[in-house]
């Protein structure tokens, strides 16, 4: 079967955001099981394997995820980030990272770019801009075509969908976004795929659920115990949206370098979905057990998640589920 063909079905009430999951570990989604008969966690290095070089730009949450995977299975990887703070962190962790403007490009990063074989793309649009990189065509294209790139990867987000009513959502369903920042990623989408065809490279678009992982879900949310962001009070009426964890964005990559794929887009989402309200009832309940001493009920300040059950957390270090 093809990767995500089963499971890149989501519901979709109105745009989807990055709202978080929590993962059930025994349960593995089935769009990551097999594709064409190869385990998409298959680990083994071979010859050619070890000359793959994976340069990523924008070292964000999958970014770092993903990086940190391929090192381990011997790749060569790189990335850029837009903050000397942010650069001196993930150089601490090990990682290689460059300091990177996407509006203004320096040629000493586009010329290290044509040394590497594969180039994730994980920068967002830029609200009057869209797509900071596209906006440097040329010099792309004369960079991929003196290069040694033969696959590319553009994480886009469910929200190109629009408002779908409920309906169940796959690749094949209309992209209508209603927001600017989602008809930016919609055209992002097809500036990098057309880019890439022009140049004969590889590419895939890999549309991305809400992300959750380490650090980044709704039992954090809730430990935390922050006030309401302005995003976080507009998801509360959100109905229902799908998932993904960020490792399995992370097999979804693997496999679609290893694997011959015929479609250009993908959804990478879970097949769970689920509300808001849903998803942090089941974290406090997990929050409430793992801590029990630390959770009590309040009447009188707003908490993370007003929707559900109100809580406090006692000033006591914690850490992660």
């Amino acid at each position: 079967m093809e990767i995500c063909q089963l499971s890149g079905h989501f519901f979709s009430g109105i745009p989807l955001q990055f709202n978080y999951r929590l993962r059930k570990s025994a349960r593995t989604p089935r769009f990551l099981t097999y594709a064409n008969g190869v385990s998409c966690y298959q680990t083994e290095k071979t010859g050619q394997d070890s000359q793959n070089r994976m340069f990523i730009l924008g070292m964000g949450f999958v970014g770092q995820f993903f990086a940190e995977e391929l090192r381990n299975e011997g790749w060569i990887v790189s990335g850029t980030c837009t903050s000397m703070k942010k650069r001196n962190e993930l150089q601490e962790r090990g990682l290689d990272v460059l300091l990177f403007d996407a509006n203004q490009p320096e040629m000493g990063t586009m010329n290290t770019l044509k040394s590497y074989t594969h180039l994730l793309v994980s920068v967002p649009p830029i609200m009057g801009i869209g797509d900071p990189m596209l906006q440097h065509g040329e010099l792309l294209r004369s960079t991929m075509i003196d290069g040694n790139l033969q696959w590319l990867c553009y994480l886009s987000s469910t929200s190109v969908y629009g408002d779908c009513g409920g309906a169940c959502v796959d690749e094949d369903f209309l992209a209508s976004p209603t927001n600017e920042m989602a008809k930016l990623r919609l055209v992002a989408e097809q500036g990098w795929l057309n880019l890439a065809h022009d140049v004969g490279i590889k590419a895939h678009v890999f549309r991305l659920g809400g992300i959750y992982g380490p650090g980044r879900s709704a039992v954090d949310t809730i430990i935390k115990q922050g006030p309401l962001s302005e995003s976080q009070k507009r998801r509360v009426a959100k109905q229902f949206t799908s998932r993904v964890h960020v490792a399995d964005i992370c097999q979804a990559l693997k496999a679609s370098i290893r694997i011959e794929l015929s479609r250009r887009i993908y959804n990478i989402v879970d097949d769970d979905p689920a509300s808001r309200k849903e998803v942090f009832a089941y974290a406090l309940d997990l929050v409430e057990k793992k801590w029990p001493s630390l959770v009590k009920e309040i009447t009188s300040h707003e908490r993370a998640e007003p929707f559900v059950q109100k809580t406090t957390l006692k000033a006591t270090a914690i850490g992660h589920l």
